[in-house]
């Protein structure tokens, strides 16, 4: 079975990375940094979303010119934002299990793929994935469906389940026709029992187990 991952809130906490970096911006614009909870709740839908976001919370007219402005000078740190994040507990030790078990792993996230093949590099993530999708590598971004097929379609097709940790990964599983395990502990905005999910956890132990019934749901019945 394949197994695709967000990145962002799903295997790592990204967000005192970027809080500090958008903070350093907001600086240079004159304006108060930004907390992590606001962090948290902007991340999801690309860089440029949350520079948006970024921009309403602090005030800052949102015209073409700022944005551009602001924007550029965000994602120039992006590649560079990497001293503060960390693995969720057992996140790295069950995707090698995983990997060694005979698992496909890709990873589908919409952070620009520069910072997060930076991001993959320095967690030591590069040899266990077999496939990434990243924002900007396509015309479309999560929730749209594609991103996420075109990870499934690199790893080979087969039966695919998504690991993710809000509603846009819970919208994307469900386009896509992919079954999905919600990770709890990550970004959403929602309540769990909001979101579509066919499995949720909080504790990366617990995905092997559930990777093997989503294994189970997917072989045929018997003739």
């Amino acid at each position: 079975m394949n197994i695709v991952f967000d990145l962002d809130g799903t295997l790592i906490d990204s967000a005192p990375d970027i809080q500090s970096m958008a903070s350093a911006v907001l600086e240079r614009w004159g304006r108060d940094e930004l907390s992590l909870d606001e962090t948290r709740n902007f991340v999801g839908e690309g860089a440029a979303n949350f520079v948006t976001r970024m921009m309403a919370a602090r005030g800052i007219e949102n015209t073409e010119a700022n944005h551009a402005a602001l924007y550029g000078e965000f994602i120039v740190q992006y590649e560079f934002a990497l001293d503060k994040a960390v693995f969720y507990p057992a996140a790295f030790e069950t995707l090698s299990l995983l990997k060694a078990a005979g698992h496909g792993l890709g990873l589908c996230t919409n952070k620009p793929e520069r910072p997060a093949r930076a991001v993959i590099r320095h967690m030591g993530l590069e040899p266990l994935f077999d496939a990434v999708m990243a924002g900007g590598m396509i015309n479309s971004r999560k929730p749209e469906p594609d991103m996420l097929l075109r990870t499934i379609d690199q790893l080979g097709n087969g039966p695919t389940l998504y690991v993710g940790d809000s509603e846009i990964d819970a919208s994307t599983a469900r386009r896509a026709g992919v079954p999905f395990a919600l990770f709890t502990r990550g970004y959403r905005k929602a309540p769990v029992s909001q979101i579509h999910q066919d499995w949720a956890f909080d504790d990366f132990s617990a995905l092997p187990g559930i990777v093997a019934e989503a294994e189970g749901r997917a072989l045929p019945s018997a003739s």
